[in-house]
Parts: C-alpha cells; structure tokens; sequence
C-alpha cells in the first residue's frame, strides 16, 4: 500500500497572525497621528527691479543766436560771465530723472530760467522796422524760458562695462521774450509799447512741441565711476525747424545713506534749436545755441 500524505490544514490562530502580519503594517501607520507640516516661512520680499536716478543741477549757459519778437531782431553773443555779470535778471531751476527696469528706461528733464540782458550782451541786426526817429544804441532782451523733455531708452547692446541705448520721446518749449529799444522824443514806433523812454517789443507765451530721437553711450569706467554721451536730433518741421543737443559727462559716487547712494555729477551740455512763426510784424523767432558745463548732484535708488 502507498504511504498517503495526511493534508495539513491552518489552524484559525494560524490565520489571524497571518491576516494582522499582512494588514498590521498599513493599519497601524493609520492609526499613528499625521506628521506635522513644515514650518510655513513668509517669502522675502525683493527688489522691485526698478533703479531710479535724480539729479539736480546746475547749466552754466552761454547763449549765441539771434531773437526776433514781433519783428525787431536782436543778435545775442554771451557767455555765462556775461550773462551773470551784466543780466537784470537770473533765475533758473534745473533737474534731470531716469527710472530704469532691465534695458527699458524712462526719461525726463527740465529746464526753466529767467534771464535778461543789456548793452554789449545784444546788438541790433535788424533795427525795429515802423520806428521814425531817433533811436539811441542801448538795446535790451528778457528771455523767460522752459524746456521740458520726456522719452524712453532701450539697451540694445552690451559688452562688459559698455552700455548702448536707443531713445525717442518730445521736447517741449516754452517762452516768453522782451526787447526793449532805448527812445528819444518826436517819434513814430508803430505798434510798440512805449514806457518812459524805452520800447517794448513783447512777444507774449509762445510754445512749440519737438518730436527727437538719438542714442546714449554708458561707460564703467569703475565701480562707481561712470561716463555717458548722449545725441539726439529733433524739430523735423512738426515744431521747429530743427534741432540738436549733444551731452558728454562723468559721475562718480561719494556715499551711501539709507540704500541712496549720492554721486557728483560733471559734464558738458549744448543745445541748439532754430524756430520761427510768424510774418513781419508778427514773426518770432528763436534761432539760439545754448552750451556750457554741466554740474549736479545725483540721488539714486
């Protein structure tokens, strides 16, 4: 007879240790408390991206050109000494601002002055046409004047220190012109205002708008030390006729406070503009180069 081989049946205690080996794991884990989450951290908040650049300054101007107001023409050849020295009258408040993002840039600057001249400062090139009679050599100009110039710039090239950027925008003007002619008595002065022994030609508010595009070089000469020159042209005929400018300057700065570092601003700037409206006894014009030194103190931040 063959040996048979008795079949071996799990016991229930056999079963349930193998059923709580097999789910004991999970079950367990279950039943532990959920690990705590991370600790929540409040983001740090980083610079906006944004560089902004004030600077208050000073033009030391000198004016060579000539000034027309209600036909009387004057030529006008002074230097800054001149204009300090022998001006009735010398205001002026300037002030350039640039907000930067990457390559991408905003622009603006303005310029206001108040100046006057007499004597040797103007001379007649073209003695105030309807006028009969005696007139004496004493010549004068009051010139009030506001320039204000707003644009964009964009870097389309870089190469380690050295900076190029493209910019366009509008230059608006704003004037307001005075020529007075020394009198004597037994004459006919047309339309001018006479006021004791003077002649007045004024012109009134006269403003004009100047689409200009150019280009601007930066230059890190070292950490902190930096030279730019800037070009445009503008005018095209919308407002005047034509114009140009032209800046060179360096800065350099001297201190930091409170996350604004200050810097000393030098350089040279002149602008010229010729623009005229107007016929014979009403014809303005203003064909005047303005240059000079440049000196200013930067904020930026």
């Amino acid at each position: 007879m063959g040996t048979q081989r008795a079949a071996v049946r799990p016991s229930a205690p056999h079963l349930i240790f193998a059923l709580l080996a097999f789910l004991g794991g999970p079950v367990l884990a279950a039943d532990l408390p959920p690990p705590p989450p991370p600790p929540v951290v409040a983001p740090i908040a980083g610079p906006s991206g944004w560089t902004f650049n004030f600077v208050p300054y000073g033009w030391l101007t000198s004016m060579r050109g000539t000034q027309t107001v209600r036909g009387r023409s004057v030529k006008v050849d002074a230097s800054f000494i001149d204009i300090v020295e022998k001006s009735d009258t010398l205001v002026a408040l300037m002030g350039d601002f640039e907000a930067r993002f990457g390559r991408f840039a905003l622009l603006a600057d303005l310029v206001w002055s108040k100046v006057g001249f007499d004597g040797g400062a103007v001379r007649s090139r073209s003695l105030a046409p309807g006028i009969s009679g005696t007139v004496g050599a004493s010549l004068g100009l009051d010139v009030e004047m506001a320039i204000l110039e707003a644009g964009v710039a964009y870097e389309i090239a870089r190469s380690g220190p050295l900076a190029v950027d493209v910019l366009g925008g509008l230059r608006y003007w704003y004037q307001e012109a005075d020529v007075s002619l020394s009198l004597a008595a037994g004459i006919d002065v047309a339309d001018l205002e006479v006021v004791g022994f003077r002649g007045f030609a004024r012109s009134g508010s006269v403003d004009w708008l100047d689409p200009m595009i150019g280009a601007r070089v930066r230059y890190a000469v070292l950490p902190g030390h930096n030279l730019f020159l800037r070009g445009d042209i503008g005018g095209f005929g919308a407002g005047s006729e034509f114009s140009w400018q032209a800046i060179a300057g360096y800065s350099f700065d001297f201190a930091t406070y409170q996350g604004v570092t200050f810097s000393g601003v030098v350089g040279y700037r002149a602008l010229y503009v010729d623009y005229a409206q107007g016929e014979g006894r009403r014809r303005y014009e203003f064909d005047m180069l303005q240059h000079g030194p440049v000196l200013g103190l930067s904020a930026r931040f």
